[in-house]
């Protein structure tokens, strides 16, 4: 009866917060990210040089950087449900705002601003997940979740490049019609969120007596087994080693993602391809990597292993990174592309199944934003240092070759991480089997 009830209610959480949720980050992903498709006419049309571009594209991730902890503990005191509605409706208006850039200075300030507004979002998501699903669970429902990153490029692409097609009506360039088309969705969201989102299990009218009391039961029996981290306080959750570490790692795949988010549209067009073709080649490897960061979760969570599953796809974006920055043919280059989006994608899922196994409550709140933030400056770093070896170099390969090794020392950092677990392990049972 237990295993048709966990079924059950596994089952209604499900399809209840996942489509949803995906949708929400669906939209956040294209905002973000859309810079690199306005790239293809707005740099020319306003004279900005790669490396005012990569600043401009990246300086998001400042704004990011500087809100993304208070955002997350307004999140976990307010709740869920205004305040992701409340981050939707303002990235919404500002991304639309993009739209009216006149030079540098607007450029960089509403990119900054962008920052600002969308900072608590993915990991207010993230921490939301764990207030709804048992750990069992949390890797292969946060991969289903973070599909939407390169399902937005796969669906988004297209879409982008075809309102880049636009240009000249009514008057307006076709990367200025691209940034409000695709902002208002941000907008209309933010409000369905208020109705539709449920902070707490607790508060869940759409879930039985007996599903409900189950699931509190369930997760309050994983709160207690975290041995003293369920009440630490916020300090501890930023000060932990382990966060400074996950930081760094997630630093380097969040260059990967985001050098692939707003320079692959370039790199594609390089090779003599109208913005519609960039539009559906770049489609291509994210369609690829939907279906393997599902898979990936998946035996990830059926092994129970994490560590070894990260390491695996950043190696294997590494690769593809530099065998991006050697590449002909627009061929290869999507072969490139799709290695680095199946590596970056797949490494997600469990890196972002670690945090949550050893802290919770505030100091996981402020925790995992710490992770968020600081990993994402990556985004700032990876796509602003592509910008400056191109314009220097006139070549991409320097900047790729940067980010790979970046994956690289991801991959090294979680291993020693992993070494340090170990460790702590068997200083820990020592004395317990000696005991016993």
């Amino acid at each position: 009866m237990s295993t048709e009830l966990e079924a059950r209610v596994l089952r209604k959480i499900t399809l209840r917060i996942i489509p949803f949720i995906m949708l929400l980050y669906f939209i956040a992903f294209l905002d973000r990210v859309n810079i690199g498709f306005a790239a293809l006419t707005m740099n020319q049309e306003l004279g900005f040089s790669p490396t005012v571009f990569g600043i401009g594209a990246g300086i998001f991730f400042l704004g990011y950087f500087l809100f993304e902890v208070p955002s997350n503990l307004i999140l976990n005191k307010v709740g869920a449900r205004i305040w992701i509605a409340r981050v939707m409706i303002t990235w919404g208006l500002v991304s639309g705002a993009m739209a009216f850039v006149q030079g540098t200075t607007s450029f960089y300030i509403l990119r900054f601003l962008l920052g600002v507004a969308e900072a608590g979002f993915f990991p207010g998501i993230i921490l939301y997940l764990s207030f709804w699903f048992p750990m069992k669970r949390r890797a292969q429902v946060t991969a289903i979740f973070m599909a939407a990153a390169p399902l937005s490029t796969a669906l988004g692409s297209p879409i982008s490049g075809a309102l880049l097609e636009l240009h000249g009506f009514l008057g307006w360039s076709g990367w200025k019609w691209m940034f409000v088309l695709e902002a208002i969705p941000a907008v209309i969201l933010g409000c369905v969120v208020l109705f539709w989102l449920t902070d707490r299990p607790a508060k869940a009218k759409w879930l039985t007596d007996e599903e409900r009391n189950w699931l509190m039961q369930t997760l309050a029996a994983e709160q207690s087994t975290k041995a003293g981290s369920a009440h630490v306080s916020v300090w501890k959750g930023l000060a932990d080693k382990r966060v400074i570490a996950l930081s760094l790692v997630y630093f380097g795949t969040s260059a990967g993602l985001y050098t692939l988010g707003i320079w692959s549209p370039q790199i594609i067009k390089a090779f003599g391809m109208s913005s519609l073709q960039v539009g559906l080649l770049n489609a291509i490897p994210a369609i690829i990597a939907v279906v393997a960061m599902v898979l990936w979760a998946r035996h990830s969570d059926k092994k129970v292993e994490r560590t070894w599953h990260i390491i695996g796809a950043c190696m294997l974006a590494a690769v593809g990174l530099i065998y991006a920055g050697m590449v002909t043919t627009v061929v290869t280059a999507i072969i490139a592309l799709t290695l680095v989006n199946v590596g970056i994608s797949a490494s997600k899922p469990p890196l972002w199944s670690m945090p949550t196994m050893f802290l919770s409550g505030s100091a996981a709140a402020a925790g995992i934003a710490t992770i968020n933030s600081i990993g994402n400056l990556g985004g700032f770093v990876g796509p602003v240092m592509i910008g400056v070896i191109k314009e220097h170099t006139g070549s991409f390969t320097g900047g790729l070759l940067f980010v790979a090794a970046l994956l690289c020392l991801s991959s090294i950092l979680v291993w020693l991480l992993s070494k340090s677990a170990e460790r702590q392990n068997s200083a820990y049972q020592a004395p317990h089997s000696k005991s016993s």
